[in-house]
């Protein structure tokens, strides 16, 4: 009797263990990375809201999935080193922010099982990261931040009636800048501008680049561009020598006084159109099912500051006295 007890008990006890054991491994946090190019306001702020995003889909930090954080502070080179750590932590996601981390995370992670969904992406099928604007690839989708262009137009239009030519500073190596130069072109007759466009390498070329539009062009727009919009004080400095005027695609740049005016896309929202979908991914859905999303025009929105606007010798037109879309 005493060793059928003992027997018993000690089975009692394993399957106890057992138990417990299972319980905690299925309470055991999913692991997902987040491969940022670097520290800036619009891409900190798309993984805000894919935290948000996710959350608001099921997954809560902490308690439902743990976040693995990294950036190159903008060195391509060191992207694929950034890769390879996220991977080796056997993430069941990885959220990659901008194109060149995009790409290198695409065919790094190719064959690897772990799905990527991108954000910060302008044109991620020009990019080569979907093969269209309706469908995902093969372990990749994402949310791209492309900004209405036509309403940047009309918005510039209001502010500088008078602005016929439009520069675009842009980085001749990257994908997003160069397709969003060839929209650009698209548009702008039906807006009724001439485009100026500008190629920029290496920021130590901003100043001799920006001054060369003296006398060319009426206005810049400063797109969501890896090189420019780190920089963008650069050119801001090196416009305001020439006295050309800035529309920035960045808002943050215009609420600390750096350049006069923005219609921007919220990048948080892109951040919580990343995580909706990184959600449907984790609960079960195949990448290639998922169309990437794109912002939609309430996704954007005008900022112009007061300060900016004198610095350039510029008034604010009337009819925007009441949008509540001035700083100081």
């Amino acid at each position: 009797m005493r060793i059928l007890k003992s027997g018993a008990l000690s089975g009692l006890v394993m399957v106890g263990a057992l138990i417990a054991a299972l319980g905690s491994a299925a309470a055991e946090p999913i692991r997902v990375g987040i491969a940022n190019f670097g520290e800036h306001p619009q891409l900190n702020a798309s993984i805000a809201g894919f935290k948000e995003g996710m959350a608001a889909n099921g997954f809560v930090e902490g308690t439902d999935i743990v976040y693995s954080e990294s950036h190159t502070n903008f060195d391509a080179s060191l992207v694929p080193q950034m890769i390879a750590k996220l991977q080796s932590e056997q993430p069941k996601l990885i959220y990659t922010i901008t194109t060149p981390v995009s790409q290198i995370a695409k065919q790094a992670l190719a064959g690897s099982g772990i799905p990527v969904v991108f954000s910060a992406v302008t044109d991620p099928v020009a990019a080569k990261l979907v093969p269209s604007w309706d469908a995902g690839d093969t372990g990749m989708t994402g949310a791209s931040d492309l900004q209405d262009m036509a309403a940047v137009m009309a918005f510039t239009k209001k502010l500088l009636p008078g602005a016929t030519r439009l520069a675009l500073p842009y980085n001749p190596g990257e994908a997003n800048d160069v397709a969003l130069l060839e929209h650009i072109r698209e548009l702008a007759p039906a807006a009724g501008f001439e485009v100026i466009a500008v190629g920029v390498d290496n920021v130590n070329d901003i100043q001799q680049r920006v001054a060369s539009l003296a006398g060319k062009a009426d206005v810049i727009y400063g797109p969501a561009s890896n090189l420019i919009q780190p920089a963008i004080a650069a050119v801001s400095a090196a416009a305001r020598q020439i006295g050309i005027p800035i529309v920035n695609s960045d808002s943050s740049a215009v609420a600390n006084g750096t350049v006069p005016a923005s219609f921007s896309v919220d990048y948080q929202q892109v951040g919580v159109n990343a995580g909706k979908i990184a959600a449907e991914i984790l609960k079960g859905a195949d990448p290639a099912s998922l169309a990437p999303s794109a912002p939609s025009y309430e996704d954007h929105a005008p900022l112009i500051s007061k300060k900016a606007m004198a610095a350039f010798g510029i008034e604010i037109p009337a009819e925007f006295a009441d949008c509540g879309c001035i700083v100081e």
